[in-house]
């Protein structure tokens, strides 16, 4: 049998023993660092997952912040639907990698124009914060997807309940935010679908 090692995209906010546990049983991880306070706290997580990141040779991304991915020397940017701003990463290392999310053909047009190479199209499956009739599903996600011309990362509702569906897409990555909290998660990903 032919494994698939898709590349998952995380998003933290902080670390705890269960996410460190979990995020070493998965392969080919990267994450987004998904803070957006400056108060102490915030800082020391930020921090923590910086450091764990390097531990553990993590490509790690800065969610709308620029400025610290300067800093930190990160690998990339991620750019939610909302920012508009075009990144122009002059100071940075060749390889900076830009991600955007999108979730319909304007916000596509709208990420290209800032040189993204890697779009998450959201929402693929049902979670807390879409309702029933936002969410793509499998087809209207294929569909949706079909004339794009940069790789494509499913995001949204991603959990040990929808993960074996991942396989009907024709995708390489798969983003989460809660996924990676559940404790069942104790084998690589690759084994859970």
């Amino acid at each position: 049998m032919n494994r698939i090692f898709y590349k998952h995209y995380i998003f933290l906010e902080f670390l705890n023993d269960l996410i460190e546990e979990n995020l070493t049983q998965l392969k080919n991880i990267n994450i987004i660092i998904n803070i957006h306070k400056n108060d102490k706290k915030s800082l020391e997580n930020e921090l923590s997952i910086i450091q764990f990141a390097r531990k553990y040779k993590i490509p790690f991304f800065f969610k709308n912040d620029y400025q610290k991915c300067i800093k930190y020397n990160s690998n990339g940017i991620f750019i939610d639907s909302a920012n508009k701003k075009i990144i122009r990463p002059i100071f940075l290392k060749k390889k900076f990698g830009v991600i955007g999310l999108v979730h319909n053909q304007l916000e596509y047009k709208q990420k290209l124009k800032q040189k993204c190479t890697l779009l998450m199209l959201s929402p693929l499956f049902y979670n807390e914060k879409y309702s029933e009739n936002k969410i793509l599903n499998i087809l209207k996600f294929n569909n949706k997807k079909l004339n794009w011309k940069v790789d494509i990362c499913a995001l949204g509702g991603v959990n040990l309940r929808t993960i074996k569906k991942i396989k009907l897409l024709n995708i390489m990555s798969i983003g989460s935010r809660k996924f990676i909290l559940n404790p069942k998660i104790k084998k690589p990903a690759y084994n859970l679908m």
